[in-house]
């Protein structure tokens, strides 16, 4: 077996099946993980390019496809005419990588100048945005909408915030026995709030949508939708994080330059969990990320309309010593992944692992700060999953449990990978309960 590199930490199978755009994929990659179709591999450290990854794979042509990995991203190259990304060869070439049979080794021409090319684009990009004038708003790269172009769209959210109320007030004298019949109702009020631009403020209401068979959770809701109205017209008088909170949950968009252009938090970030969800057919991706040193809980966001591919360079179970900028308002920050400095590594502890009683403490002033939060990240330590009639518990030796979100299924992975020993498990906490994303075993993290 050829000498495994000392660049880079090597990811583990999990970490890099977790890159997969679906189970076919997968079991392509693992068939191209052996010798026979790689015809030259090679894992190139040059002080002038990030580590790459690199092969030629023979396919049913005459002329091999090329295919590149750099790890720092990680981003794909692949002259295959595959329209999955990152497609089976790159998934193939990083499991040999994983097994430690790539050697250390110059990278071909066209590996280098795909990274040179990279590398240029990146710089032009920089030096644009360095070059365009800021404007008075605080925006860089971009023109800030004008005063009267952020005054309609003010009086727009605001109309179509209090037509909202009028709805809830008529939802409440009618009862809430009829909110789950008032159907067309419910998506003309939600249409009406996309037409006045306070799309996340549809976005809620949609979502309650779920909870019509509980009255209890229903009525939360509408009580949450109801006082995030009252927070809007008093904007003026809140305190300047809970107004940014309250921008936030209404709508109000803050343009990328501008998050940008703000202060960055470096630290060794840890990926906690990532999980996928269909909103009003957008996929939207979360990744959840705790500070190795700080301990702070921090969310990526990524969308994607149907037919596009998500963003991959967040892999659960590793740590990326990177600078972050932060989004104004809400719990907990929102993050965009500024500058990375090393290529991602694999976590050898769990940061912020707390008790049950800890982590609702935690989650209890979170909420004092951002009464719209939907969910909270959760590192929970000495915890067993346990059955409690047709629910599903995760109790500590303390005696307190939280319940598992029964949407999420039956944990049986989970009660594998723990074999009724108390381990750490990663998640995200909600008013549906508990949903576990990954768990710590054998000093790692598996995917749940």
């Amino acid at each position: 077996m050829a000498e495994t590199t000392t660049v880079t930490t090597v990811w583990t199978t999990d970490q890099v099946m977790a890159l997969a755009p679906d189970s076919s994929a997968q079991r392509a990659a693992r068939g191209l993980a052996g010798d026979r179709a790689w015809l030259e591999t090679g894992l190139s450290a040059a002080d002038d390019i990030d580590p790459t990854l690199w092969g030629l794979c023979q396919g049913s042509g005459s002329t091999p496809y090329q295919t590149a990995v750099d790890l720092t991203e990680p981003a794909f190259k692949c002259t295959c005419p595959s329209r999955k990304f990152p497609c089976k060869h790159a998934l193939g070439l990083l499991l040999r990588w994983s097994s430690g049979a790539v050697p250390e080794a110059v990278a071909p021409s066209w590996a280098s100048a795909w990274q040179a090319s990279r590398a240029a684009r990146a710089d032009r990009a920089a030096a644009a945005a360095s070059e365009r004038p800021s404007s008075g708003g605080g925006t860089a790269g971009r023109s800030a909408p004008s005063e009267k172009a952020q005054a309609r769209r003010a009086d727009r959210i605001a109309a179509g915030l209090e037509e909202l109320d009028r709805w809830l007030a008529d939802q409440a004298r009618s009862g809430l026995a009829g909110v789950g019949r008032g159907g067309a109702s419910w998506d003309t009020m939600t249409a009406r709030l996309v037409d006045a631009q306070a799309a996340s403020a549809a976005g809620i209401l949609r979502r309650t949508a779920a909870v019509m068979g509980s009255p209890e959770r229903l009525l939360g809701e509408l009580a949450r939708l109801h006082l995030l109205v009252g927070g809007y017209r008093r904007l003026a008088e809140l305190p300047e994080d809970l107004a940014a909170s309250v921008r936030m949950r209404v709508g109000v968009p803050i343009a990328t330059e501008t998050v940008l252009a703000g202060p960055a938090v470096r630290d060794r970030w840890q990926v906690h969990g990532v999980r996928d969800e269909i909103e009003d057919q957008l996929t939207v991706r979360r990744a959840w990320l705790r500070g190795a040193g700080s301990g702070r809980p921090l969310i990526v966001l990524s969308f994607a309309v149907a037919g596009q591919s998500l963003p991959i360079d967040l892999l659960p179970g590793t740590e990326l010593d990177a600078d972050v900028c932060l989004y104004p308002g809400g719990r907990p920050e929102r993050a965009l992944i500024a500058k990375r400095h090393a290529p991602p590594e694999r976590m050898h502890a769990v940061a912020g692992r707390a008790g049950i009683e800890a982590n609702l403490r935690t989650h209890a002033e979170a909420l004092a700060g951002d009464p719209w939060l939907d969910y909270w990240p959760m590192a929970l330590d000495a915890v067993c999953p346990v059955r409690d009639g047709a629910a599903w518990l995760l109790a500590d030796a303390a005696g307190n449990g939280l319940p598992l979100d029964p949407a999420a299924g039956e944990p049986w992975r989970l009660v594998a990978v723990t074999a009724g020993r108390p381990a750490t498990v990663t998640g995200e906490w909600s008013a549906a309960g508990f949903r576990p994303l990954g768990v710590w075993s054998d000093d790692r993290l598996v995917r749940l």
